[in-house]
């Protein structure tokens, strides 16, 4: 036997498997975390759903983060996945809008896919990417039409050359080539025709249908032209009678071949020469001018612009050799086609001055008036873009562009100046930008799990607010930036996304409960104002949109506001009998009606009686009612003196230590004095009226609210009618017809309304009594008319000189007999109502 002690085994620990560990193939029970990131990966590979990824993220969130890392990038991409299919759907509905309009905007569908990409469309996946291969077809095929327009438009000008070459030989040489000739512009009137009837030609850009049209009027005119030359040769040459032709080669060829000398073999000076060189172009621009003046002249209103682009063609190349006669008859002729511009050779070197002028004064501004770099350079391309439009159908003027070429390069340095300062403060921009996206980034590491959601979401605004203003930079580079900049704010706000989302939840769970306690057939106030308590707190919690809030908050309170309305119109309804009030009740209700009667009489003595009842009665308790509330009271007088069995406690100060003495605390004297002789009595409370139910006090608070409504009006009707009196009696001079003292009011003393009356009765005084109505005024602080606002201030003025008299305020009554002994008229009459309707009432 051995004698090392003998090991009792330990049992192995049961350890309970994970719920999650069948799903994952023991995932969550592997020992080490490689194995765990190997179960993960072929669970990954079976397209688990986006709810078990959920729950095996959370769960390996806690336990391994690593791993947990394949799973959130499974679920991004599941994420982003149906991002994609949301913006492919939107992209691929623009796509299908563009290739169905009858007109495709090429500049448009160039755009798309730029844009698409930007937004992350999947332009690789379907349906995106056969769009995307029909639009650059589309695309493709437009941009071969406009440029078969202009080989069109060369080849054009080779057949107008070689028209011309031929006349310049032998009119034997051009009748042999007049076949092929023939053949070559019908193919090309056929591959123009071709082009227009080709299905994307409404999508070709705008400028080249004219310039198809123009190519062809003015192949069909040089067309005509040689046509009729070589006929008018061939007769010519048939039959000696007949006219020349009008090519100067073919009329001294058939000169000769009658037997006349040649005019073309003559000898001539260099300057003879020249001229008839001269004449020779002119009259061959006015032969290629006539056949396109006809055409314009006989275009209909819809082709009318086709003609003048043709117009326009040959007076580019013949219009220098026109004389002033044909030139001014194509200047009419162009105006009465609906051409604003016309044709005027002679005002082209003048706008060319003026272009001059404008590109000398982009370089000369005054002092403090430069422009800008972006408005510079704007005006720099419309000056050469105005100076091109000059140069067609005119001659060129050498002298004057190399001027203005010079200003606009000198010009042009501003811009390239502004255009380094541009590029540098953009570059500027892009790293505050970048820094700011790695502090975005930096924040929301350091805030992952914060609590503050407020602070969050201003820390955020302040961010988006920093960003917008962060400067100007490049479109690609915005675009590059502002992807970087989404993903890092996204990343910032997953923790207030996550939070406003719970919180909507559970907002909405709130409204359902609203709705539930308003549908209830009790109303339950205490659960009324646990739930909003409930919703102030969570809205102070979690910030949301304000407008989002407020509608949550509306769709909140809505079905409370119902209970509540619904419940006041139930307790009006349900408003108790007279039976069942109680007598206190019902004599106060019916001293509110004896009132409300008394208001519709009118009389004010009725109504103070009314009302002096109905106080009464509110205050008063009926004797059934007083025998049985003052007994209360004398039970617990009674019961207070009765003698109290326990004995007090009495609290004592002293020393707790142990061996103590204590002293024995001396009862408290009690103070004897009165109450009235105490500082601190209370001030005795008046009795309080008996409690009213509640149909009794509306009923009181309604007849008294209506009462003193009653006598306000009452006692603004008697006022009127009380001055109107006094105006009447000064307008009779009769003492008789004054109101009395009681009807003019309290502020009227027997004193003052003796001397209105004397005032009155008397004859009238000679003196003026503008001074008095002016006091009056001041006294009664009224408007006074614009044509005495002058002796008002300076009688202001006055007044402050005075120390010792008497202020206005103070001798109104006496200024009102003034007033009334004068002579009456109606302004002075008026001025004295308006004063006294105030003073009255004081």
């Amino acid at each position: 036997m051995s004698d090392a002690p003998e090991m009792n085994p330990s049992p192995a620990k049961h350890t309970e498997a994970h719920p999650l560990d069948a799903l994952t193939g023991g995932a969550f029970s592997a020992a080490t975390s490689g194995d765990r990131a190997a179960c993960i990966r072929e669970w990954l590979a079976k397209q688990p759903s986006e709810e078990h990824l959920q729950e095996v993220f959370k769960e390996l969130s806690v336990r391994d983060k690593s791993v947990a890392r394949l799973v959130r990038e499974r679920m991004d991409d599941l994420r982003r996945a149906k991002d994609q299919e949301v913006i492919a759907v939107e992209w691929a509905q623009k796509a299908n809008d563009l290739l169905s309009a009858s007109t495709l905007n090429v500049a448009e569908a160039v755009a798309w896919q730029r844009d698409a990409a930007k937004a992350g469309a999947p332009l690789s996946r379907e349906p995106l990417s056969a769009l995307k291969q029909q639009l650059v077809e589309r695309v493709k095929t437009i941009e071969d039409l406009q440029h078969r327009v202009q080989v069109q438009r060369e080849a054009a000008v080779l057949l107008a050359q070689r028209i011309e070459v031929l006349s310049t030989k032998p009119w034997r040489d051009a009748q042999a080539a007049q076949e092929g000739l023939r053949s070559d512009v019908a193919h090309w009137q056929e591959q123009a025709v071709a082009l227009t009837n080709d299905a994307s030609w409404n999508s070709v850009d705008g400028r080249f249908p004219p310039l198809l049209d123009a190519s062809r009027a003015q192949l069909l005119v040089v067309w005509e032209a040689y046509q009729s030359a070589l006929a008018l040769t061939q007769a010519a040459a048939a039959d000696e009678q007949a006219a020349l032709p009008p090519v100067p080669v073919w009329a001294d060829e058939i000169r000769v071949a009658r037997g006349l000398p040649s005019e073309l073999a003559v000898a001539a000076p260099v300057k003879a020469v020249v001229k008839v060189d001269g004449a020779h172009k002119q009259q061959a621009a006015v032969q290629a001018l006539t056949p396109a003046l006809k055409v314009l002249a006989a275009a209909p209103e819809g082709k009318k612009g086709q003609a003048i682009q043709a117009l326009r063609a040959v007076l580019k190349q013949h219009g220098r050799w026109l004389d002033d006669a044909t030139a001014q008859q194509v200047h009419e002729q162009l105006l009465a086609a609906g051409d604003a511009q016309g044709w005027q050779p002679q005002s082209v070197d003048r706008l060319r001055e003026e272009l001059l002028a404008k590109a000398e004064a982009l370089v000369n501004r005054p002092e403090g008036q430069a422009l800008g770099g972006r408005k510079l350079q704007d005006s720099l391309r419309q000056l050469r873009e105005q100076w091109k439009l000059a140069d067609q159908g005119a001659a060129p003027n050498h002298t004057l562009w190399k001027k203005f070429d010079e200003a606009c390069n000198l010009a042009y340095k501003q811009v390239e100046a502004w255009l380094e300062r541009v590029r540098a403060e953009s570059s500027q921009h892009k790293a505050s930008r970048l820094a700011l996206i790695e502090e975005v980034r930096a924040w929301a590491a350091a805030h992952a799990d914060t609590q503050d959601l407020k602070g969050v979401s201003r820390a955020l605004r302040q961010f988006s607010e920093r960003w917008r203003d962060s400067g100007h930079v490049g479109e690609k580079v915005f675009a590059e930036l502002q992807t970087a900049w989404k993903q890092a704010i996204t990343l910032a706000e997953a923790p207030l996304h996550a939070a406003q989302k719970a919180s909507l939840d559970r907002r909405h769970a709130m409204i359902a409960e609203a709705q539930a306690l308003a549908d209830a057939p009790v109303l339950r106030i205490d659960a009324v104002k646990a739930l909003q308590q409930r919703w102030q707190a969570e809205a102070q919690a979690v910030p949301l949109d304000r407008k989002h809030e407020q509608k949550l908050w509306d769709a909140f309170r809505k079905p409370l506001d119902e209970a509540f309305n619904r419940k006041g119109v139930e307790r009006g309804r349900a408003a108790p009998s007279l039976e069942n009030l109680s007598e206190h009740d019902r004599v106060v209700l019916e001293a509110s009606k004896a009132l409300q009667a008394a208001n519709a009489s009118g009389d004010v003595q009725q109504i103070r009686t009314a009302m002096a009842a109905l106080e009464d009665a509110v205050r008063n308790q009926p004797l059934e009612q007083a025998a049985s509330a003052s007994a209360a009271p004398v039970q617990e007088a009674a019961a207070a003196e009765a003698p109290k069995l326990d004995k007090p406690v009495v609290a004592v100060r002293g020393d707790d230590r142990p061996g103590a003495k204590k002293e024995v605390a001396a009862p408290a004297a009690r103070d004897t004095r009165p109450a009235r002789e105490r500082k601190d009595a209370r001030p005795v409370r008046a009795e309080r009226a008996p409690r009213l139910g509640d149909v009794a006090f509306r009923a009181q608070r309604d007849a008294l609210e209506s009462a003193q409504f009653a006598l306000r009006k009452l006692a603004a009707q008697a006022h009127g009618e009380a001055l109107s009196k006094l105006v009447e009696a000064w307008s009779k001079r009769d003492a008789q017809v004054l109101p009395s003292a009681q009807e003019l009011g309290g502020k009227v003393t027997a004193q003052v309304r003796n001397a209105w009356a004397q005032a009155v009765a008397a004859p009238v005084a000679a003196a003026d009594a503008a001074e008095a109505l002016l006091r009056l005024e001041i006294a009664s602080d009224s408007a006074t008319p614009a044509e005495h606002m002058a002796a008002r201030r300076m009688l202001q003025l006055q007044l402050l000189t005075r120390r010792n008299a008497a202020a206005p305020s103070e001798t109104w009554g006496q200024d009102a007999a003034a007033v009334l002994a004068s002579a009456h008229s109606d302004v002075q009459a008026r001025r004295l109502q308006n004063v006294l309707k105030t003073l009255l009432r004081k």
